[in-house]
């Protein structure tokens, strides 16, 4: 077989050689540093064997298929401690996760965080004796009556619903053993920081019906400087939590009459406003008309979308004159039926069509987190009807609008490419040249990007948008999708140059994605302090005592007359304390207002930062603040 490796350069072995034998023929430095291989596609351990060759690639820690090896082998070592001090828990599943590794356990005790420091302990204990992940092949009879024997009814039940021709593997790792299909590393001795970080319940495969385990979340690393690091990142993740930071700055609140709905607050819509009118003047600038459609349509639409065959677990119903109905989870039928109002010739074309619509979709209670996961948000959608031909130009026009909204935050962002699901709608041919059509899209302007395989939306491939915040977390927002399926599906025509009709192509474009999301990111990653141009509150004046309100009124008033947010904080409180309390909300500027100002016409300006500048013209303050805004200034 021939092993293809990222330099071009290719190296022939017999079929069965380990990924180690492989990686230590390259370099015996590399050997040691990884922890596996990613073998067309495929993610292997160090122990595992190359049976057909193909594209061949070293991952180590720091690769997300890397951490995925490392932190499943953290989850093994995780339950096997919990063993040693729970003999009678009962193991459900224990995967990586993008941030870590979790365990679901049903224990009899309620562990609560004072048990984590045990559970780790006894961690560090087994890792130390440098334990080999095996990997034992077993028949499906004899897995069976191997966890029937043991009491673990979690893995009987996993076993039985498997594919009877699905071969079973289980990795052994001391007297511990356990149902899984790896990879794994070499052995434990490579775990050396550890951390439990929660707990919180699960239902059994996230059924409400089935029983609510114990789900315990931890991380690991190959250093202690690498927890300490990541211990640092995690409490200034805390500072920025945007629904602590919403309910400080009275952005917006969840409500148990509504879980997973939430409120907004005057605060909250100034920063919502801000943000989509100046995306509405984006938009109107290049091409777009923006049209809105009902949240509630008839069942029978659903069926031609295809949502009811692939989306109808996530969507809600009602019952209109006797009829069903759906409450929209997509906007995109709604866009087709626009389109389909009128009729359109090849010269009409491309239709861009954007729509700040709501949608509803049904998130598991667990699942919902503030703005992040909800079951209703806005999307800034777009659907644009395009020619064949036009394809590649109008995926360029969205990704430069892409960069024009990132870089305005400044976010920075990585691509990925999402392929074709299991579960999908249309002919295989349709999909290739969608695929094909990204592609091409994204060589020719010389992006880099990543193929996630399997991952493309029901109707046709995508491009994802992955930011990278303040604190460098990724947080996956915009998406470019390729559809061949619902013009189809309508019915979609445009008269061609010979009068003849032929089917558009459609491409959905979100670039915020949610609103409500996007919103959360740019809470935490600007932890608050907001740009000028979305502060709620952009200016505080604070007069020292009664004696200056006036003044301080005649002050405020004239920023507001210029365009400016102004909040007069009026309070009969120290002026200390009026400067703290602005310093907590945030707000850009503040203006403290005494004798001297008052006197002289000019201004002490104190700026968020800390700093302080005095003897300001209030003319030069606002023209500062003015271009400040217009130019979407980025200040601490």
């Amino acid at each position: 077989m021939i092993i293809r490796l990222p330099d071009g350069s290719e190296r022939e072995y017999e079929s069965g050689v380990k990924v180690s034998k492989i990686t230590g023929d390259i370099s015996e430095g590399l050997l040691k540093d990884s922890v596996g291989a990613v073998v067309d596609g495929v993610i292997l351990g160090k122990n595992d064997e190359v049976v057909d060759g193909g594209e061949y690639r070293v991952v180590k820690f720091e690769d997300p298929e890397g951490k995925q090896i490392f932190w499943h082998s953290a989850s093994h070592l995780m339950a096997a401690a919990i063993v040693e001090l729970y003999p009678d828990v009962k193991l459900a599943i224990g995967p990586a996760t993008e941030t870590g590794f979790y365990y679901d356990l049903d224990l009899e005790h309620k562990l609560v965080e004072e048990d984590f420091p045990a559970i780790e302990e006894k961690m560090k204990e087994i890792a130390k004796k440098d334990l080999e992940f095996e990997k034992i092949e077993i028949s499906r009879e004899e897995a069976i009556k191997y966890f029937e024997e043991r009491n673990q009814d979690y893995k009987v039940e996993l076993i039985k619903d498997l594919p009877e021709d699905e071969k079973l593997t289980l990795y052994k790792m001391g007297d511990f053993v356990d149902l899984c299909k790896g990879p794994h590393l070499t052995s434990t001795k490579k775990i050396k920081a550890i951390k439990l970080l929660s707990i919180a319940g699960a239902y059994w495969r996230g059924d409400s019906n089935n029983k609510m385990l114990q789900r315990i979340y931890g991380i690991a690393f190959e250093k202690k400087k690498q927890l300490d690091e990541y211990i640092e990142r995690r409490e200034e993740a805390e500072k920025r939590d945007h629904r602590k930071l919403g309910k400080e700055l009275d952005l917006f609140s969840m409500h148990e009459e509504g879980p997973g709905f939430p409120f907004f607050h005057p605060n909250g819509m100034i920063l919502r406003n801000n943000l989509l009118n100046w995306w509405r003047g984006v938009l109107e600038k290049n091409g777009y008309g923006e049209i809105q459609t009902p949240i509630i349509l008839n069942e029978e639409l659903w069926h031609r979308s295809g949502h009811w065959d692939h989306y109808k677990e996530n969507m809600y119903f009602t019952e209109i004159d006797g009829g069903e109905y759906a409450v929209k989870p997509m906007n995109c039928p709604g866009s087709i039926l626009v389109y389909n109002s009128t009729n359109h010739s090849y010269r009409d074309l491309p239709v861009r069509l954007a729509e700040y619509g709501i949608v509803h979709r049904h998130e598991l209670s667990g699942a919902l987190h503030g703005l992040f996961r909800v079951r209703t948000f806005t999307q800034d959608d777009a659907h644009v009807y395009c020619l064949p031909s036009q394809i590649k130009d109008e995926v360029f026009k969205m990704i430069d609008l892409a960069s024009l909204l990132y870089d305005t935050f400044g976010f920075k962002y990585t691509l990925e490419l999402s392929t074709r699901p299991d579960d999908f709608m249309g002919d295989l041919k349709d999909w290739e040249l969608a695929e094909k059509s990204l592609k091409e899209a994204l060589d020719e302007r010389g992006l880099p990007y990543k193929i996630n395989e399997g991952d493309g939306a029901f109707y046709g491939p995508k491009i994802d948008f992955h930011l990278e915040d303040a604190i460098g977390r990724t947080w996956q927002c915009g998406t470019i999708q390729l559809d061949f399926q619902l013009p189809k599906n309508f019915d979609l025509t445009y008269v061609d140059e010979n009068g003849e009709k032929k089917q558009p192509i459609m491409l959905h474009r979100a670039l915020l994605g949610s609103v409500e999301r996007f919103m959360g990111i740019l809470i935490e990653h600007f932890a608050g302090k907001f740009p000028l141009w979305l502060s709620p509150v952009q200016v505080e004046v604070i007069p020292v005592s009664d004696k200056f309100l006036d003044y301080a009124e005649k002050v405020a008033d004239k920023l507001r007359e210029a365009g400016l947010r102004v909040d007069l904080d009026a309070r009969t409180e120290k002026v200390g304390y009026k400067i703290r309390q602005a310093q907590v909300k945030k707000i850009n500027y503040m203006l403290v207002i005494g004798e001297k100002e008052e006197t002289s016409g000019k201004l002490s300006v104190r700026k968020r930062s800390g700093e302080e500048v005095h003897d300001v013209e209030i003319e030069e303050f606002i023209k500062s603040l003015q271009e400040e805004i217009k130019n979407k200034e980025i200040t601490e």
